[in-house]
């Protein structure tokens, strides 16, 4: 694809101090949404005009997004974005999202060949093995969070780690006491 120039895949994670990713939700978000936070992650989304995510987070970020009261600058472009969810279930077809469910990798790459800005994926879980293994992820933002879970999924679990090879490129600290770090996929 020489010369052609792709829309960027840009996966945001929660990871404990240990490692885990698993029910971020559970002990991530009492330290992310704040106000400095939020502002943040809005500015990564403006950037982006698609979000990828796997039917577990679809499922998470629909009710987190459905519980906040409109006028929310975060919340309203999150849920202005069109969605495409990676799915395995037989029969899943969301009303406010369209269903990847054939050969995630070719349908990635399609969407990542389509004009526009950048594709926003949250979490990390089993749709990351498709996208390392086709080297689809083009950055890598983590928001270190300053917990320790102590058990539970582990990032890129299960995944071939000869295809991890990235650069830092930017890190951010939060009064929270989260640091986001961000790396470019090196291909």
């Amino acid at each position: 694809m020489d010369g052609v120039c792709m829309r960027k895949l840009i996966e945001c994670a929660f990871v404990s101090l240990d490692g885990v990713v698993e029910s971020a939700e559970a002990w991530a978000l009492p330290y992310f949404f704040n106000e400095e936070n939020k502002k943040s992650a809005l500015s990564r989304l403006m950037e982006c005009d698609v979000f990828l995510l796997g039917r577990l987070t679809f499922e998470l970020l629909k009710k987190s997004a459905a519980a906040s009261a409109g006028g929310d600058p975060y919340y309203d472009r999150l849920n202005s974005m069109p969605k495409f969810v990676a799915s395995t279930s037989t029969g899943y077809a969301p009303d406010d999202a369209t269903v990847l469910s054939v050969s995630i990798a070719e349908e990635v790459t399609r969407l990542k060949n389509q004009p526009g800005k950048g594709i926003m994926k949250y979490g990390n879980g089993s749709l990351d093995a498709a996208l390392v293994e086709h080297s689809l992820i083009d950055e890598l933002h983590l928001s270190v969070i300053p917990v320790v879970v102590g058990k539970g999924r582990r990032l890129f679990e299960g995944i071939d780690p000869s295809h991890l090879k990235m650069r830092l490129v930017d890190t951010t600290r939060f009064q929270s006491g989260i640091v986001t770090l961000s790396y470019a996929w090196v291909k």
